[in-house]
């Protein structure tokens, strides 16, 4: 019988604990530690104790504490990071980018969840328990006594530090998913530079349509992903001061500047500062959401081209190569997209995560709702750690694609030069006997010699076309090497190669401007 208090009838059952309850197994596209910590329950308790502390800061400040009132919450926060119920956790639950200290254990944050339920969310608990933690470090004792625990959560209500603590996870979070799109852009740009005129036959409802560019298919794929990190870029994660209904009334009634006391804390925690409180009008929660979702759309994109293009009968891009990467259990010779498959995943999750947040909005009531509130926080967190792992993922592929010209050139062939058969009626009808007519009857010929060839299709039908096309049009009007580069695929690209020049000149542009 196990004596962890979060362990509870599961580990009775030879369960796991409840704070080892969720590690992403059946999410594999966020169970990368460094996706997953960021945004972990321990992430979030750890959030929500660094705003209480900077809140007491802020108080003391104002001169609404009494002087070391700040400095003893801070201790109290460290007290509940390193007393003993923090020993022995789960490194991968603790190691976070941002925090110097390890995070509240998996017993710890399994009780704040458990007594959660008593209030509907974690702060009541988590202020009963930085209020004892203050009360130990506080040389008057506990008790009455402490003038410190005043400082503790004075003004606040619950939503204003779990909206803030949750602004302050994501903006780190996010921080991390603009770096992997901003990088992915980057070799997505370099693709589309090094094969600007690569030829590439352009799929329209799956099917053959005209010539392009491999080039030109990276910096469309390169506009979906700067476009997504653009509006990541424009966020704002601002701290969430109400107070219990939205008025601030409890600070007005301690003399103090809602405002002023709101950008203070705001710039102590490292977010940024509110126009006003937030509580019921949730534009801060949808951006977000939006954007998270743009982020898992426009890694989306590019692996649903990659895993069609990566088709052994087509065979035009192939996946990085690496250890252990697109094992089949039964099958050792293939070799699957499974960084395109674990974006796709996250890019057909992310669209109902976001409706969520929406939906929310839309039935946010009166001062304070009820409900709809509860449900921001496991989609957004879903959100981030989609968009966390998609990026990610989304990087290691964009930096690591194996791109196979000869396979495209081959692929392009397989519709010969009836591909071109819009290039063939613009520029020879002028010079056809019959105009359009003859040029129409040259094509229906090479069509129906295509569809009754025994052999290869597209050559049977191109040496009908010449064929015929020679028959109408004279040499004295389109010579033999003139009507040859006609009939050329690779040589009708359009403006593709120009396209791939303006959105390179924008990216870099923006880049620039960023820096």
């Amino acid at each position: 019988m196990t004596t962890d208090p979060a362990a509870g009838a599961s580990a009775e059952l030879g369960q796991p604990a409840a704070g080892h309850a969720d590690l992403g197994l059946l999410a594999p596209v966020w169970a990368a530690p460094a996706v997953a910590g960021p945004t972990g329950d321990a992430a979030i308790a750890a959030a929500m104790l660094e705003l209480e502390a900077a809140w007491a800061e802020t108080l003391e400040s104002a001169g609404l504490a009494v002087a070391g009132a700040g400095e003893s919450v801070r201790q109290g926060v460290e007290a509940l990071h390193s007393a003993p119920h923090a020993a022995g956790h789960d490194a991968g639950l603790a190691a976070f980018a941002g925090w110097p200290h390890s995070a509240a254990s998996p017993a710890f944050v399994a009780r704040l969840a458990r007594d959660a339920q008593g209030g509907g969310n974690p702060v009541i608990p988590l202020v009963k328990e930085l209020r004892k933690a203050v009360e130990s470090v506080d040389p008057r004792g506990p008790g009455p006594r402490s003038l410190y625990t005043a400082a503790v959560h004075q003004g606040l209500t619950s939503q204003d530090v779990l909206d803030s603590a949750l602004m302050l996870v994501a903006r780190r979070a996010v921080a991390g998913i603009a770096a992997d799109l901003g990088a992915a852009g980057h070799a997505l740009a370099d693709l589309a530079a090094r094969h600007r005129t690569t030829p590439q036959v352009a799929r329209t409802l799956t099917q053959h349509s005209l010539p392009s560019s491999f080039g030109l298919k990276a910096a469309n794929w390169l506009q979906s992903v700067a476009h997504a990190e653009a509006a990541l870029e424009a966020l704002r994660f601002p701290v969430q001061c109400g107070g219990a209904a939205g008025t601030n009334a409890s600070l007005v009634a301690l003399g103090a500047e809602p405002a002023a006391l709101s950008a203070d804390w705001a710039h102590r925690a490292g977010l940024h500062p509110a126009v006003a409180p937030w509580q019921t009008f949730r534009g801060p929660v949808t951006d977000l959401g939006r954007a998270l979702a743009a982020a898992c759309t426009a890694a989306g994109h590019v692996a649903n081209d990659v895993m069609l293009l990566s088709r052994p009968e087509i065979g035009e891009v192939g996946e990085p190569l690496a250890a252990g990467r697109g094992v089949s259990s039964a099958m050792p010779q293939k070799q699957n997209p499974a960084l395109s498959a674990l974006i796709r995943s996250a890019a057909l999750q992310a669209p109902a995560h976001a409706m969520q947040l929406e939906l929310a909005a839309a039935l946010s009531e009166d001062e304070r709702t009820g409900g709809a509130w509860h449900t921001e926080w496991p989609a957004l967190r879903a959100l981030l750690r989609l968009a966390a792992g998609a990026a990610a993922a989304l990087r290691e592929l964009a930096e690591g694609l194996r791109v196979v010209p000869e396979r495209m050139r081959a692929n392009l062939a397989l519709s010969g030069p009836l591909l071109v058969s819009e290039r063939i009626m613009l520029e020879l009808a002028p010079h056809a006997e019959g105009g359009r007519a003859g040029i129409q009857s040259a094509v229906d010929a090479a069509l129906a010699a295509g569809a009754d060839a025994s052999g290869s299709s597209a050559e049977r039908q191109a040496s009908v076309l010449r064929e015929r096309l020679r028959a109408v049009v004279l040499e004295e009007d389109v010579s033999d090497a003139r009507l040859d580069e006609v009939l050329d695929p690779a040589n009708y690209q359009g403006d593709a190669a120009g396209i791939v020049d303006r959105i390179l000149i924008d990216f870099d542009e923006n880049h620039t401007r960023g820096k």
